[in-house]
């Protein structure tokens, strides 16, 4: 199962769960301080809600959330031969979640799309990855502050 996953940066936490709870007929699937997701069924999508006051309304990153590593590295590959880099990020911690995942380089409007599989649940927001990256890109999050922490990323 892969679905499309839309990330946001929401000035109040509690405010934007309490409308996509309403809007989406359903509640978080993880929440956390400063983070929340909803893993809704239809239609198939992620949304993931990150706390950034000043930020709220913006766009954080998009993704695609697929089944398993093996898609992961067939959906690489796939992109490769269409001719799009990527940045590879395995074994990283990012968004409560132990990933491995890849950014997808060079959207026209400078956009950034992650296809990532979840390995395990996480107790931390992030931590830096072994290739030196870190959640979702963004080089402020290395000391594994929750998003509400990170209000300059973008």
């Amino acid at each position: 199962m892969s679905r499309v996953q839309l990330a946001l940066n929401v000035d109040d936490l509690d405010e934007a769960v309490a409308f996509y709870s309403r809007l989406f007929g359903t509640e978080p699937a993880k929440r956390r301080p400063g983070y929340a997701n909803f893993a809704i069924t239809e239609p198939p999508l992620k949304l993931v809600l990150l706390e950034n006051p000043g930020q709220g309304g913006s766009l954080n990153h998009l993704g695609v959330e697929v089944a398993d590593v093996d898609t992961v590295d067939s959906e690489q590959a796939r992109l490769a031969d269409a001719g799009l880099a990527s940045i590879d990020e395995r074994g990283t911690t990012c968004c409560y979640a132990k990933q491995d995942k890849f950014w997808v380089e060079g959207a026209p409007n400078g956009e950034r799309w992650e296809i990532y599989t979840v390995l395990a649940d996480s107790q931390t927001f992030s931590a830096e990855s072994p290739q030196g990256t870190v959640c979702c890109g963004n080089e402020n999050s290395a000391d594994a502050k929750p998003a509400s922490t990170a209000a300059s990323r973008r």
